[in-house]
């Protein structure tokens, strides 16, 4: 066990692409803590998709060893977060765990919008706060104006910020003697009774659900019987130990120190994030105030292209939820889909890598319904419901108002490029709230509709400013507005796969487009086939599939015309019959590119 002072607490906050990662790495190599011979990139970043993709999506922690320059061995416990908005509450839970933060930052690039919705909740955790510029070694690196922008922009001090190169390490000694001396040793009482913090569960194979625990006061042990605050449940501890990112066994953890505990516990359920662990007899009087759960903001659904896969689906899904306890989801069935489940997700990131772990490593083809987000629908009774799919919307006669999801976004973009910035947030409704300058940058702040920035806001926002702007967001609460419910009908069929909860003054030109889009992608059948977009019962638009026919009077030559004429008639009965009976098949193909129409 380490003595409290010697201990320091630390996460690892930037904006994406910073050179996170990259630190903790030369942070592992320097320390020793990694032999040379297991050194690898992105060493904490173990997962396919976050080594493939270049980002981190789940924080990692790792316990690092270090001897200073007053001959003094510290503990440093790191914690390396994700830089993006859909895991910002990976990154706020990380804050709760640790003292202080190194706030990263590209000494070209400079502050950027994720920047500086981390370094707000780093503020918020009341976290002492390193300024580290990376990236010096550039051409382009300008630590001067930088320092300026951190001071100007987020309001802290930056004189003593260290200057360095994550990749080739120059100056990373100094922030190794740095995190000694600026932040602040964690508090504890080791006599107290056991007050630990849950920061993270997943789930391993072999050893059931694996517990990242952060101590508060008190000393836990090996063979110690637990009990969770919130969810009540016992347990007695099998296992207890650090990780150098490997798992090393340790016999106790004391005040201050961050490590792992196991006690064969069969679910990530039973383990909420922010609980308080506790001895099972001498229990601590008061539960720590844990984190807000992750509320998901965007819906869709997932259907297997086989429905002969859907038994696969259900657990393969089940297996993803053991180790995120952020990704929600329930069955679901379609009249053109068969079954599938709707699942929630903290934005189209998360929604992207949960459906590329689903095909990649369960062997699954998904079929992706629209992403929708949750409106609030208020009956004329009182009642409200909350709304995940379009395709459940109550009869139009007893709603009284629908409300939906706003946010508050914030965008950082240079001058030159602020003109079309405004126009599509202008475009999508949204409201200006802000516009201040630092430097050459333009700050943007507005308040807009969550259904128009989930389709794809961050994809036109990146092609109109050449991928110059950065964005962020957070939730800020409901409002009502003209909402409708905007069905697709096939030869006077809805189909539900295809119904979309649209803005009134939109609603024409939405339609009209998914009509021509479906025209194109449905095969002509033996009979013609009208597509239509409809708000409740008024048809708003219309395209018709003509059908594909057989000359029949192709042996008719010369003679009565009437004879052509017959022909032809009993032609037009047979395909009007056939209309009444007829079914359409609506391709796999069509489904999926209609619902990426939103160009």
């Amino acid at each position: 066990m380490t003595e409290p002072r010697h201990i320091r607490n630390f996460s690892i906050v930037a904006h994406i692409d910073h050179g996170k990662s990259t630190l903790a790495d030369r942070l592992i190599q320097m320390t020793g803590t990694v032999s040379d011979r297991d050194m690898k990139e992105q060493l904490l970043d173990a997962m396919d998709i976050e080594r493939e993709r270049g980002i981190t999506i789940k924080a990692n922690t790792v316990r690092l060893e270090y001897k200073a320059r007053d001959g003094e061995t510290y503990v440093l416990n790191l914690i390396d977060t994700p830089g993006h908005v859909d895991f910002a509450y990976e990154v706020s839970r990380s804050m709760r765990a640790v003292e202080g933060s190194l706030l990263v930052v590209d000494a070209s690039q400079g502050v950027e919008a994720q920047t500086l919705a981390n370094v707000y909740q780093a503020i918020d955790a009341d976290h002492e706060i390193v300024p580290v510029l990376n990236k010096v070694d550039l051409p382009a690196a300008e630590p001067a104006r930088v320092r300026e922008q951190i001071e100007d922009v987020i309001g802290i001090d930056a004189s003593e910020a260290v200057e360095i190169s994550a990749k080739t390490g120059v100056g990373v000694p100094e922030v190794l003697e740095a995190i000694v001396t600026r932040l602040p040793a964690p508090a504890g009482d080791r006599d107290a009774p056991l007050k630990a913090m849950l920061v993270d569960s997943y789930y391993d194979a072999y050893l059931g659900v694996v517990v990242l625990t952060r101590v508060m006061d008190g000393v836990v042990k090996k063979g110690d019987r637990i009990r969770m605050m919130k969810t009540g449940g016992l347990y007695q501890i099998d296992r207890l130990g650090v990780f150098r990112p490997a798992m090393v066994d340790a016999k106790d953890l004391g005040p201050g120190e961050i490590g792992f505990l196991t006690a064969s516990i069969k679910q990530v359920r039973d383990t909420a994030v922010g609980d308080t662990i506790t001895h099972e007899k001498r229990q601590c009087d008061k539960a720590l105030p844990g984190f807000k759960p992750s509320v998901p903001v965007v819906f869709c659904g997932l259907f297997p292209v086989d429905s002969a896969e859907f038994e696969d689906l259900r657990d393969a899904i089940e297996k993803l939820q053991l180790n995120d306890a952020s990704f929600s989801a329930e069955m679901e069935t379609s009249a053109a889909l068969g079954f599938g489940f709707r699942c929630g997700f903290l934005g189209l990131l998360h929604l992207e890598v949960i459906r590329d772990r689903l095909e990649r490593e369960y062997n699954i083809d998904l079929i992706t319904t629209a992403p929708s987000v949750i409106y609030q629908v208020h009956l004329r009774d009182g009642e409200m419901i909350e709304l995940h799919n379009p395709a459940d919307m109550p009869d139009p006669a007893t709603v009284e108002r629908i409300e939906e999801p706003r946010i508050k976004a914030t965008i950082l973009v240079p001058d030159e490029y602020l003109g079309d910035v405004l126009k599509l947030c202008q475009d999508r409704r949204g409201v200006q709230l802000d516009l201040t300058y630092a430097g050459s940058r333009a700050m943007v702040v507005y308040d807009l509709p969550l259904n128009e920035v989930v389709f794809d806001f961050y994809d036109r926002l990146k092609s109109v400013t050449r991928g110059y702007a950065s964005f962020d967001y957070q939730m800020i609460g409901y409002q009502e507005d003209q909402l409708v419910k905007m069905s697709i009908l096939v030869n006077d069929e809805p189909v539900d796969a295809l119904s979309t909860m649209v803005h009134r003054a939109r609603a024409e030109a939405r339609g009209r487009a998914m009509c021509e889009k479906l025209k194109q992608l449905i095969p002509q059948h033996m009979f013609k086939i009208p597509i239509q977009a409809a708000i409740g019962g008024r048809i708003i638009a219309r395209e018709t599939i003509s059908a594909l026919r057989k000359d029949v009077t192709a042996k008719c030559y010369g003679g009565d015309v009437t004879r052509k004429k017959k022909l032809l008639e009993k032609q037009k009965a047979g395909k009007k019959k056939m209309r009444q009976f007829g079914k359409v098949d609506i391709p796999q193909e069509a489904f999926i590119s209609a619902l990426k129409m939103d160009g």
